[in-house]
């Protein structure tokens, strides 16, 4: 009898609303795509009517079908198609109007083509691109589904999923041809919905695409709002539900909150080294500034010179020999990799002719350019999905294939300040900055609300980057004492550190810590290490220091290899290499599907990628040091 009653409430739903619903029976070969063309929707409405067809779609199954928004006009539309490109070298006094009357392109579709042209003029010697395209003429109705969206500014994929009520997916599946990255006057297709159905975007806030397996609970823990409060910024959530994929209009402040999140995440690390799953050749590409342009490689004495003197040049050679001897480690495991290097020449311009010459799309992971000018010019350059990882410096942003190998400061502060609260052995806190530092030192005042506030002296409005030493009288007490020191003064530090060094007896443990280790604490002093070690002397890092007493395989090969001990920049070059040959054999499916709990951990560096809301992927892997014995070690926790 329930069951009854369910199939006759069904019937008259469905009757109530027969003038916008109709139903579907799928048949065999048909896809989701192609009866909505049939009917004239979008995939997308198909979706939100029939949720269960995402994961049970198959031969005799039941779909409700909306009524179309648009009716089956048959159009003429032409389509202009990208085939290839011609490679064009530019000749004195040519110019973008002269070559588009020479190609029958236009001057905008040659800069689409070379992005670089948007902020450089065009000059003699360059190599661009011109497209070709191929031109289709033919009558269709389908096409009315779809509507022409010309891009704002300040608009991306999220907000304009948004507007239009579909997934990012869904809008990159509408433009295959799509940039990664969308400019201003980009002409997308988009649903075609009415205009007073179009959502509306704005500044105040942010957009999230719900990740897979996402539900309310996570997103609370994420973003920090309840289900109420997405609700009511999203008023179709009590309607449709949450689904994967969906773009949610967000509180501009909602991302700070998404650390908390990640800490929910229990981390664990792994040896990929035991988990080798793909074992295809690996192509890997990477870009170093050699600078070979400025070498006469015929003077041996010129070269070795340049070596000594020139910082980045011996610091890409330190980091290179690293790479090398990645490639011979991994090798011996089963997996062999086609490198191909390229020197950026420390130059924009280069980098430019580099990504205009050689397709990207091909290789596996790219790794550089280490210089941040030069690694932002790339990334901006590549606009496909390669994962490119900067090296040894910070990029200006993390976009969707960028990988951050370097952990931000507030993520060493973190680290730092979460290592002290686990501490309960203290008894008295000091932070001591000067006035460069005084938000620093504020900052560790709200986390440390007891500590005891001490600040360079000042006269007329300047630092005069001391302290009396009379300020230090009484403030320690018996037990652990932490003091924290941030400054980047050189002489303040020493100073600081020889005051407080006196002040540690039997009854009395000073322990010195910094969240920040500058050149402050690398006073040439001959007493300098000793009060580091005395003071036991803690600092975040982003790596640590292997032993050179330790015949690690990778240490004893170097030396017999290159005739000394490698530098910091070839162990990172050594690391950071094999840590991505290893991600890449331990996945099918390419980076960004493996566990959001992988943790690696090389000789010197610990990798854990975490994705950024709103764009690629940093590292938060950092390590806790100290001085002991006069040497540096890592603090286990």
């Amino acid at each position: 009898m329930k069951n009854f009653l369910a199939i006759i409430i069904f019937v008259f739903s469905l009757s109530a609303y027969a003038q916008e619903y109709k139903t579907h029976k799928v048949k065999s070969g048909e896809t989701i795509e192609t009866i909505a063309k049939q009917y004239l929707v979008t995939p997308f409405d198909l979706y939100a009517l029939n949720p269960d067809a995402k994961t049970n779609f198959a031969v005799n199954t039941i779909l409700i079908i909306p009524s179309s928004k648009v009716t089956n006009q048959e159009i003429v539309e032409p389509s202009r198609t990208v085939i290839d490109y011609k490679k064009h070298k530019v000749k004195r006094k040519e110019t973008l109007f002269g070559l588009s009357q020479q190609y029958g392109v236009s001057e905008d579709e040659i800069k689409k083509a070379n992005p670089r042209l948007y902020s450089e003029v065009l000059k003699k010697g360059d190599r661009i691109r011109i497209p070709r395209f191929k031109t289709v003429v033919s009558k269709q109705t389908i096409s009315n589904t779809l509507k022409k969206y010309t891009v704002q500014q300040s608009e991306g994929k999220w907000r304009i999923a948004y507007k239009f009520g579909i997934t990012v997916p869904e809008l990159e599946a509408l433009n295959p041809n799509m940039n990664d990255v969308i400019q201003p006057g980009d002409e997308l297709n988009v649903p075609n919905i009415s205009n007073n159905e179009e959502k509306e975007t704005t500044s105040k806030y942010n957009y999230y695409a719900v990740q897979p397996k996402e539900g309310f609970y996570r997103l609370k823990v994420k973003l920090g709002l309840t289900q109420d409060e997405l609700e009511k910024l999203n008023p179709e959530l009590k309607k449709d539900g949450l689904k994967e994929g969906m773009v949610l209009k967000i509180p501009k402040d909602a991302e700070v909150k998404k650390k908390a999140f990640q800490d929910t995440v229990k981390v664990i690390q792994t040896d990929l080294s035991k988990t080798i799953y793909n074992r295809k050749t690996k192509r890997l590409a990477v870009l170093l500034p050699f600078r070979l342009n400025r070498i006469d490689m015929d003077s041996i004495e010129e070269v070795k010179a340049m070596m000594k003197t020139d910082r980045v040049l011996s610091t890409a050679l330190d980091f290179h020999s690293g790479v090398i001897m990645a490639l011979d480690s991994a090798k011996k495991i089963g997996i062999s990799t086609d490198l191909k290097v390229f020197d950026t020449e420390a130059n924009t311009g280069r980098v430019a002719r580099v990504t205009n010459d050689e397709d990207f799309e091909d290789y596996d992971a790219v790794i550089g350019p280490m210089l941040t000018k030069t690694f932002d010019r790339f990334a901006s350059e590549v606009r496909n999905d390669v994962p490119i990882f900067a090296p040894l410096a910070m990029p200006s942003k993390v976009t969707r294939n960028v990988y951050q190998t370097i952990p931000e400061d507030k993520i060493l502060m973190e680290k730092m300040i979460n290592f002290v609260k686990s501490d309960s052995s203290y008894v008295n806190m000091i932070i001591i900055a000067d006035q460069a530092h005084k938000e620093v030192s504020n900052q560790l005042k709200r986390e440390f609300p007891k500590a005891q506030q001490i600040f360079t002296e000042m006269k007329d409005g300047k630092d005069l980057s001391f302290i009396y030493p009379t300020r230090l009288d009484g403030i320690f007490k018996d037990g652990k004492n932490i003091v924290f020191l941030e400054t980047d003064d050189t002489s303040f530090g020493a100073s600081v550190i020889s005051l407080i060094n006196g002040k540690s007896v039997d009854q009395r443990e000073i322990v010195l810590m910094t969240t920040d280790k500058s050149r402050a604490f690398e006073s040439d002093g001959p007493d300098n290490n000793y009060h580091l070690s005395n003071l036991k002397f803690h600092y975040p890092s982003i790596n640590k220091e292997y032993d050179l007493d330790n015949e690690a395989d990778f240490i004893k090969a170097y030396r017999q290899k290159y005739k000394v001990s490698p530098s910091k920049y070839a162990v990172r070059g050594f690391d950071l290499t094999l840590d991505i040959l290893l991600r890449l054999s331990a996945s099918e499916d390419g980076l960004s599907n493996l566990p959001e709990d992988l943790l690696t951990e090389q000789l010197e560096n610990s990798f854990h990628y975490i994705k950024k809301t709103f764009g690629g992927y940093v590292n938060d892997a950092a390590y806790i040091v100290m001085f002991d014995n006069l040497r540096v070690v890592e603090v286990k926790q």
